[in-house]
């Protein structure tokens, strides 16, 4: 399977403008980002999906490559369908690497890519949820998966909810999901994905990965020990470089 990794990388964001240029510790995040893309040995090839000119700019400045996107793309998925198009080269899977977690573990993204086996259509990865402030944070999106492994539902709420238990004891007596938004679509897949509405139940959870299981798509979850720390704020920004620097 030839496997492209795609980094999403917007110049605009109403918490953090810029926030892709910005430094930690004298590399650029997105720089960092796609360094850390380029150690998963699975992606035979890495590329930075950009809107901005000043990324690009600066992605060819460090040795990297990008390629030019829409201003109008409403997600990611999009983006990197459109990257795709314009990547040389045959891909049998696009993994969808999100621009915004400077010191992301390759290892989850090898983990997902032994998944693609030319049948999956879409996976994903998920973590054991093992703190409560975690089980009912409305920002966290969980999932729940059938025998298969493959996703039923996500959502912002804790489900399944457990009625024969006080909400205290909830983690002991059942497994329950975080989401970690790092996709993998087989090509064909991803070009059907972007020719869908958005759908009632992503309306309703903000989630765009519920239009996919609303129209019928199987989503298969790896299940990954790694934990995602991604920069939304500033004040993000500041945790992850005391953490990893």
């Amino acid at each position: 399977m030839q496997i492209l990794g795609i980094i999403p990388a917007r110049y605009a964001s109403t918490r953090f403008p810029a926030k892709a240029l910005a430094d930690i510790g004298g590399k650029s995040m997105i720089r960092r980002v796609y360094e850390q893309a380029l150690k998963a040995e699975k992606l035979h090839k890495v590329i930075i999906a950009t809107d901005d000119q000043r990324i690009m700019d600066h992605v060819r400045d460090f040795g990297g490559e990008a390629v030019m996107t829409s201003t109008e793309h409403q997600s990611g998925t999009d983006r990197c369908f459109e990257a795709l198009t314009k990547t040389e080269g045959k891909f049998d899977y696009v993994i969808n690497i999100q621009g915004d977690e400077p010191f992301i573990n390759p290892d989850p993204i090898n983990n997902l890519a032994n998944e693609l086996d030319g049948q999956t259509q879409l996976a994903t990865l998920v973590k054991v949820i093992d703190q409560e402030d975690l089980l009912f944070n409305v920002n966290v999106p969980k999932a729940v998966l059938n025998t298969r492994n493959e996703v039923m539902y996500f959502s912002r709420q804790t489900i399944p909810y457990l009625r024969n238990h006080e909400k205290e004891e909830w983690l002991q007596h059942h497994r329950f999901y975080k989401h970690i938004g790092i996709y993998a679509y087989r090509s064909d897949i991803l070009e059907s994905l972007t020719q869908l509405p958005v759908s009632s139940l992503e309306k309703a959870e903000a989630l765009e990965q519920l239009r996919w299981l609303e129209n019928g798509y199987a989503i298969r979850a790896v299940v990954t020990s790694d934990d995602s720390h991604g920069v939304d704020t500033p004040e993000d920004l500041d945790k992850v470089s005391r953490k990893f620097l």
